[in-house]
């Protein structure tokens, strides 16, 4: 790969590094605060299939991980949206080493991502 193509797949990194950011302190803030809605409010919600389509392909991106606590970890805290602290409980694991391998899978998943835009 040349030095263009490089940079393009670190900001490909960087944005999803990003990405999942976003993702956990949304998943945080919606868990610590009741959403209340106004009652005249309408919500445009996503159609079944489009919705259906999209947690497939997140799954299958989550199922391609290496490793089998990777996966639970990533599922656990951005589909179950649960906290790092109560992932460590339930694995019986510290909070930094939940820390740790979700990072580790968020760089896989990056890897993946990459190389999939790279070769289409």
């Amino acid at each position: 790969m040349n030095q263009s193509q490089l940079t393009l797949v670190e900001q490909y990194r960087k944005k999803l590094y990003r990405i999942a950011w976003r993702i956990q302190y949304r998943a945080r803030v919606q868990t610590n605060h009741e959403f209340v809605m106004e009652k005249n409010e309408a919500v445009a919600t996503p159609s079944f299939t489009d919705s259906a389509n999209s947690k497939m392909y997140i799954l299958q991106l989550i199922n391609s991980l290496s490793s089998e606590i990777g996966k639970a970890i990533i599922f656990d805290l951005y589909i179950l949206d649960k906290t790092e602290a109560q992932i460590a409980r339930e694995l019986k694991l510290s909070q930094q080493a939940v820390n740790k391998w979700k990072k580790k899978m968020l760089r896989q998943l990056s890897q993946m991502l990459s190389s999939s835009n790279c070769s289409n």
